[in-house]
């Protein structure tokens, strides 16, 4: 049955996109993001020990990512956005309370935890809703508006962090954090959860790029069914071990859910890598270090117009999205490579193209998930993701230790183009416009 979008009750659909727009500003809006650092340098901490921190807190997004999305599949994805930023809240307070190695450490691990139980059940339970008001096919446009509502967060965060520091200490600092994250819980209990039977929905004007729903066609031949029994639960007849299987046999047997849960990861992961370094690039431009911010803001500006550019990337079809990442993949090479502040402007471009692949890389996924382990699925498109993030980290690191940070911008940047390549010469066939079928066979 097609769900027309006119039959779509306006109020539902504004309560579900306000509802994630303000959690996911809230989410972001932390006064300690662009402080941490020096926060760990204040109280003592060596380079090594922060080094160390940052492993932890990516190790413990990989540790708690697919449990947190099989339970989020089995009891509810609203009361884990709910959650989520409790954790991260309890860390940050007891950063504050007790500024210390051990605390930090802990810290991190309630932060990474926290980030796991959004990861995969936010994805899901947005798609889940749209899907059930027929409008589905307004998925990748609500994300990209929900990213930019992000970087707003966080710009907002940037701008707000000096003062408040300069009138109250990181004590203040800290509790501005933790108000933001208890706000975003408050928000969260809106969003409205219903579990309709896991049936296979046809979008309407479906983007290319997201691929019609693999549910609506049976298996393969020899190919196990992966779709387990809906329930009034969400996570079907399944207990959460039997989810989380469910959810790695989708990923394992199926190659249109497994080659979107790469896609995802190697796009998320390249840039979202590579903007942890970003100072190091504008420094070595020669400006000055109270300059640096300005030159970052350029980055932030193009990754909130990428994001705004979903409903357009929508009309993308295979050849369209690969000539995107390759302009993502050229971009931070000559950004990088020029080595002048003018350089920032082919980041910023770099930046909003990754932004834009990155959401509408998510939105094929979600189109192709099939069953009750939809948060599953998308929470191994995450792990995947953190994994590719810190094998990046260190190949970042040598490469920038051996010829620089320019040098080290452009090698990692050719991965976007190796990418680019391979969805041109799939099977070798000709890419045609809007042929979403073709990406069956990634």
């Amino acid at each position: 049955m097609i769900h027309l979008a006119s039959r779509v009750p306006d109020p539902a659909v504004r309560r579900l996109t306000g509802t994630l727009y303000g959690y996911a500003l809230l989410s972001d809006l932390v006064l300690l993001y662009p402080l941490y650092v020096v926060f760990f340098a204040d109280a003592g901490l060596s380079v090594g020990q922060i080094s160390s921190l940052f492993v932890i807190w990516s190790a413990a997004g990989i540790v708690f990512e697919v449990p947190s999305g099989a339970w989020a599949d089995v009891v509810s994805r609203r009361l884990l956005l709910c959650l989520a930023p409790l954790a991260t809240a309890a860390g940050f307070a007891l950063w504050v309370l007790v500024p210390s190695y051990p605390a930090f450490a802990i810290g991190f691990l309630l932060w990474g935890a926290g980030g796991a139980l959004v990861s995969g059940a936010l994805e899901a339970l947005v798609w889940t809703e749209l899907d059930r008001l027929g409008a589905v096919d307004r998925y990748t446009r609500v994300l990209g508006r929900s990213r930019t509502a992000g970087v707003l967060g966080v710009v907002v965060s940037g701008v707000l962090a000096g003062p408040v520091l300069a009138v109250g200490g990181y004590p203040a600092v800290g509790v501005a954090s933790v108000l933001a994250c208890l706000l975003a819980t408050t928000v969260a209990t809106r969003f409205p959860e219903h579990h309709a039977p896991a049936a296979a929905r046809v979008p309407v004007a479906e983007p290319a790029m997201a691929a019609r729903p693999v549910a609506a066609a049976p298996p393969r031949p020899g190919e196990p069914d992966t779709t387990p029994p809906a329930s009034p639960h969400g996570g079907g007849d399944l207990g959460w071990w039997d989810t989380l299987r469910a959810g790695v046999s989708q990923v394992r047997t199926r190659p249109p859910v497994r080659s979107a849960v790469l896609l995802v990861a190697v796009v998320a992961a390249d840039w979202g890598a590579l903007d942890e370094y970003t100072p190091l690039p504008a420094l070595d431009t020669g400006v000055g270090a109270q300059a640096v911010p300005l030159l970052l803001l350029l980055l932030w500006a193009g990754v909130t117009v990428g994001g705004l550019l979903a409903p357009a990337g929508e009309r993308l079809g295979r050849r369209g999205y690969a000539a995107l990442l390759g302009l993502v993949g050229v971009a931070l090479a000559g950004g990088a490579l020029l080595r002048r502040p003018a350089g920032f402007v082919l980041l910023a471009v770099a930046f909003g193209a990754a932004q834009l692949a990155t959401v509408l890389a998510d939105a094929r996924l979600q189109a192709r998930i099939t069953g009750a382990s939809r948060a599953t699925v998308t929470s191994l498109a995450g792990m995947a993701t953190d994994v590719l993030i810190i094998v990046t980290y260190a190949g970042y690191g040598l490469l920038a230790t051996a010829a620089g940070n320019a040098v080290a911008f452009a090698l990692t940047a050719g991965a976007y183009l190796v990418v680019a390549l391979k969805l041109l010469t799939a099977d070798g066939r000709p890419a045609r416009r809007g042929a979403a079928d073709d990406w069956e066979s990634q």
